[in-house]
């Protein structure tokens, strides 16, 4: 698996799963533009350890809470890396309430971040991957979309608004050699738990009920993202592919 000369950009690449997005497109050679919102330090660390690979690296900031900026941030990494066969969408944001406490600011910011910025980015990004002939566009969900998650609500409406993005995408792009997916994780130990009430005892829940006896890690989660972004992965198409150690087969005990 090599995908050697190839462009991306990973959106929230700072750290977390965009962090280890970032580093096993870097792996497999692929030149990669880290974007951040708040702390480029973080930023800069990841490409510093991208260009261990031998790959190219770039930081970039954008607030995605505003469409234009996602144009801007495709814009800016297309001329920077020399052109963009890669987008990933993994920039998430949210709050952490009951569905009925959700405010109107609440709704814009979540599902402009979390799904909007995604088709402005996949708008910008697409013109250039269809007059090649190639291009990925792989978004991050997360089993909210589908499941009811305590304090969730409109993280787990955004992340469906997301899902049905990618199908009509991808059915539109799949002719011109573009593909789009997207990525459920399961859970992971990131920075984004930290907004969760009890979450020792739901990472101690989630472990107890995961087949494969762990949490899943952004490691995981980025091999799974560039072996989708290779030739080999051609005809998945508008999948929701996920990657969770097998949580989501097992009944709840």
């Amino acid at each position: 698996m090599s995908l050697q000369g190839k462009r991306a950009l990973v959106t929230g690449g700072s750290r977390g799963i965009g962090r280890g997005i970032a580093l096993a497109l870097a792996a497999q050679g692929c030149a990669v533009a880290v974007h951040y919102a708040r702390r480029r330090s973080e930023a800069e660390a990841v490409a510093e350890a991208a260009t261990g690979f031998g790959a190219l690296a770039t930081v970039l900031r954008a607030n995605l809470a505003h469409t234009e900026e996602a144009r801007r941030l495709v814009a800016e990494a297309t001329a920077q890396l020399g052109g963009l066969d890669i987008l990933i969408a993994n920039a998430a944001s949210g709050v952490a309430k009951s569905v009925l406490a959700v405010d109107e600011k609440d709704w814009d910011w979540t599902l402009t971040v979390n799904a909007e910025s995604i088709l402005a980015a996949a708008q910008a990004a697409a013109p250039g991957m269809q007059a090649q002939g190639w291009g990925r566009i792989i978004t991050i969900t997360s089993s909210g979309s589908r499941r009811a998650i305590p304090n969730y609500g409109i993280v787990g409406i955004s992340k469906a608004a997301q899902e049905a993005l990618v199908r009509y995408l991808a059915a539109e792009l799949a002719p011109f050699g573009v593909i789009v997916n997207c990525v459920s994780p399961g859970l992971a130990l990131t920075d984004a738990l930290a907004a969760f009430p009890d979450v020792d005892a739901m990472l101690d829940d989630v472990r107890r009920r995961t087949p494969a006896g762990r949490l899943v890690t952004p490691e995981d989660i980025g091999q799974v993202v560039a072996w989708l972004c290779t030739d080999a992965a051609a005809m998945i198409v508008g999948q929701t592919i996920e990657v969770d150690g097998g949580y989501g087969v097992t009944a709840v005990a």
